[in-house]
């Protein structure tokens, strides 16, 4: 697969603007500004900007508890998703979604879902939508290891190979369900193989490799697009952080993250840009201080936004 020198240059300011995002919200927590929880997708950035490379605009996407990543790599704009943190009423969702329920349909962000697994068959939903309609959309569905123990994760891909849907069901396996190894619960080493139950295809990648994901993601959503329906696929990765900003990390051996941090994503992408003449470090710096200088500017308006008011409690509502 040939890749444009855009392309490149476009997934590393993507996973550059997920990282020195996620940095920032990491220190705005623990100073006490964010309100309720936060879940950091530090670590796993190759996979949410590898697949979103691959999906046109008005394409759909259906993110987890831990969806910053997601978010911002099929669009969003950081000053709206800082708002949106900071509980203030010029965030996506006007404060009232915070960290773990940001969506914006008009970017094709189905919503981030703070129930494990409940993006599936929302997703499959839009798939379903899509065939019927004769869009020409595609969906892309991340979600952890952990939920595809969950019936919905079944259920779904039963139902998208039935009905030849397009769609990408994405299972990010960081190896833990919040503090639990994943060998503990399952006796399937790879998540991949359990396409095989559904009669669709079913793909491992390394999921801190950008250009692995996003081929891999480009040769599924092309077959989803043509008709050819589902696919599954694993990206191996690991998330720095604890489960969630503040939980202790005593189930995980330091050894063990610091041995996925050593293998980390944007790094060696950068670096092999720059030795293929891609992209010289200059440019790869003035790329980080402007992405700097933006997620600054999204916490001032952050900061400066005001709260919802209290009479927008039941606006937006549905019954």
């Amino acid at each position: 697969m040939e890749i444009s020198r855009e392309q490149y240059i476009f997934m590393l300011e993507k996973m550059v603007k997920i990282r020195l995002f996620e940095e920032r919200v990491k220190e705005l927590f623990a100073a006490g500004e964010l309100p309720g929880f936060v879940h950091l997708y530090l670590g796993q950035e190759a996979v949410a900007v590898g697949v979103c490379a691959a999906l046109n605009e008005d394409d759909y996407i259906t993110s987890t508890h831990r969806g910053h990543g997601h978010i911002l790599a099929k669009g969003g704009e950081m000053k709206y998703m800082m708002a949106e943190l900071f509980g203030k009423a010029t965030g996506y969702n006007k404060g009232k979604g915070g960290s773990m329920h940001i969506a914006w349909p008009k970017l094709g962000i189905l919503g981030a879902n703070g129930l494990v697994g409940m993006g599936i068959p929302i997703a499959t939903g839009a798939a379903f939508t899509a065939k019927y309609k004769k869009a020409g959309q595609v969906v892309a569905c991340f979600f952890g290891e952990g939920a595809t123990n969950q019936g919905a994760f079944h259920e779904s891909l039963n139902l998208a190979a039935a009905f030849t849907l397009p769609i990408l069901f994405v299972c990010e396996n960081n190896l833990y369900s919040v503090s639990t190894r994943e060998s503990r619960v399952r006796r399937v080493e790879n998540i991949a193989e359990r396409a095989a139950a559904y009669g669709m295809p079913g793909h491992m990648v390394d999921g801190n490799h950008v250009v692995a994901v996003y081929e891999a993601a480009t040769d599924a959503l092309e077959v989803a697009r043509r008709g050819g329906g589902p696919t599954l696929l694993e990206c191996k990765t690991f998330r720095w952080r604890p489960h969630f900003e503040g939980e202790a990390d005593t189930y995980r051996p330091p050894e063990e993250v610091e041995s996925w941090m050593k293998r980390e994503p944007i790094a060696p992408f950068r670096a092999m840009l720059i030795e293929r003449q891609i992209i010289d470090e200059g440019k790869v710096n003035e790329m980080e201080q402007a992405v700097s200088a933006e997620l600054e500017q999204a916490v001032a308006f952050a900061r400066e936004s005001p709260f919802p008011e209290p009479e927008t409690a039941l606006a937006d509502l549905w019954a």
